[in-house]
């Protein structure tokens, strides 16, 4: 069984401050604008992310892993450069390099590349 394309939800305060940030600073195409069904992602990969504005909210994890095309520390330089901000900068694990980025609303995704 295949179970791809895969679409998560993530709850957000402010649903178009998310899709600036989403869009705006990490790059992923608005994929679905209307009234509450926002979705962000890759079209091609058919990930996407479904921002969920609900109040209140409480700030949590959403355990999701991006992934970037080549070298992570670049991605990390030109993200931070963005204004994105980081909860863990590019560190070197067992399974690979990777680093943790906050949304505006505190969810932490994190970020893995070469």
């Amino acid at each position: 069984m295949k179970l791809v394309p895969f679409s998560a939800a993530v709850v957000v305060k402010d649903v178009k401050r998310s899709k600036r940030f989403f869009v705006g600073k990490l790059g992923m195409k608005l994929l679905d604008d209307m009234d509450h069904w926002v979705t962000v992602g890759r079209s091609k990969t058919g990930m996407r992310l479904h921002l969920c504005q609900v109040k209140p909210i409480e700030k949590g994890n959403t355990g999701i892993v991006l992934t970037v095309d080549g070298k992570l520390d670049r991605a990390y330089l030109a993200l931070k450069k963005k204004g994105v901000k980081f909860s863990v900068p590019p560190t070197e694990r067992p399974w690979g390099v990777e680093c943790r980025i906050l949304d505006p609303d505190g969810n932490e995704f994190w970020l893995m590349g070469d």
